[in-house]
């Protein structure tokens, strides 16, 4: 029998770091591969961890409240594997990571300060302008009455709000000026966003769709396919179908950069920006998006949306993203630039579709009519992907969109 470490696995591609919520078994305990032995808590979402080797629990390295960085050993197991005696990156890293002072988690009846409160929930209630004093009245549905983000969401919607200032519309007041501390997520975006555009060298190409005919299939099938899956059909399913029949065309879009090399990845995993109801947002990925038909890519797209505005997404459905798409349609946008999600070399964004007088060509002529158009705009890095490739890309998938099969059987 050995003694092994066993390291906080990854959670997301844009996550670093979690905080521990409870520890789901005590030391001594027997756990076998995959059982679920810590709970924590990351800004995008709250998982459990499972035990990556079977044996008895020796040691707990890290406690309740503590923040750790991903890949720092978080116990030791007596299993029959080898010990791992040599000091991890991680490890390198835990001493650049400050660590906020233990907060158990307890059963109610304590004040709001000796409360533990999962980053998320504080981001939330930052940007509502609930105090702390306020979290501590609301009741908790997570373990040993921790209030989640689905409580804190119940407790703004039913007009529980602070004064300060929030990124939704609101109405200019005049007086002095107001400071607002950046929260934790909001630091982590700004140092991701800047380094992305430090490493990749952005350009952007544009391209005008007309998506007149896949309006008008939706409209008619929409209460058919209802009928028939259950789902809602949205257009970011045919969106995505549409990019993932273009990345089999033009496969070097579909590449990582690992200087000196370029990484050709196998698979087709494309990332889908979710807006959740914070304010924040999240990247769900839909894995091998070209082997689904339309039903089931809609089934996928609507199943990871709902997780993802209501905190179920497991820590795998935030990884191995190989393209993203953003829908910035949903907001009114005609176009925009949206910044590449590393280590990926491009990210399209979809405007909104609305009527515009376009010329159109007949066999007696052109006329003008009102035709459905939409902007697809594409940000590429620019040392590895082309001007020709870049433009072709977004192209192919405004082809795909104008050729969509309207006679297809739902």
């Amino acid at each position: 029998m050995a003694e092994i470490k066993m390291n906080l696995p990854s959670m997301g591609e844009s996550i670093f770091e979690c905080t521990i919520l409870n520890w789901l078994v005590k030391e001594g305990d027997t756990v076998a591969v995959d059982d679920m032995v810590l709970e924590v808590a990351t800004d995008k979402i709250d998982t459990e961890i499972g035990s990556s080797h079977a044996g008895k629990i020796v040691k707990f390295l890290i406690k309740p409240g503590e923040v750790a960085a991903i890949g720092k050993p978080y116990c030791i197991i007596e299993s029959d594997g080898e010990a791992i005696h040599e000091e991890t990156a991680a490890e390198e890293l835990e001493e650049n990571i400050s660590e906020i002072e233990a907060q158990i988690s307890k059963p109610k009846g304590k004040t709001a300060s000796d409360k533990f409160f999962s980053p998320l929930v504080l981001s939330i209630a930052k940007k509502e302008g609930i105090s702390k004093s306020a979290l501590g009245q609301i009741d908790g549905s997570g373990m040993h009455g921790r209030v989640t983000k689905d409580d804190i969401l119940a407790y703004v919607k039913k007009g529980n709000k602070g004064n300060t200032f929030k990124l939704q519309k609101e109405e200019f007041t005049a007086g002095e000026d107001t400071v607002i501390e950046m929260d934790r997520l909001r630091m982590m975006i700004s140092d991701r966003m800047i380094s992305s555009k430090r490493t990749a060298a952005h350009v952007a190409s544009f391209h005008e769709t007309d998506m007149t005919p896949i309006v008008r299939w939706r409209e008619n099938n929409k209460d058919a396919f209802f009928k028939k899956y259950g789902e809602k059909i949205t257009f970011t399913p045919i969106l995505i179908e549409a990019v993932a029949k273009a990345i089999r065309h033009f496969p070097m879009i579909n590449i990582q950069v690992d200087v000196p090399r370029i990484i050709k990845k196998g698979d087709i995993n494309i990332g889908m920006a979710v807006a959740l109801p914070d304010g924040n947002l999240i990247v769900p990925v839909i894995h091998h998006a070209d082997q689904y038909d339309l039903a089931d890519l809609a089934k996928k797209v609507n199943d990871l949306a709902s997780r993802a505005r209501n905190n179920k997404l497991r820590p795998d459905e935030l990884m191995g993203g190989t393209y993203t798409i953003s829908n910035i349609g949903m907001f009114g946008n005609l176009a925009g630039t949206p910044i590449i999600m590393q280590p990926q070399v491009a990210i399209m964004a979809f405007g909104k579709i609305a009527k515009r007088a376009s010329v159109i060509e007949t066999p007696e002529g052109d006329t003008i009519g009102i035709r459905q158009k939409m902007v697809i705009s594409h940000s590429y890095d620019h040392r590895v992907v082309d001007g020709s490739l870049g433009g072709l890309f977004v192209k192919q998938v405004s082809d795909n969109l104008e050729h969509f099969d309207t006679h297809r059987v739902i």
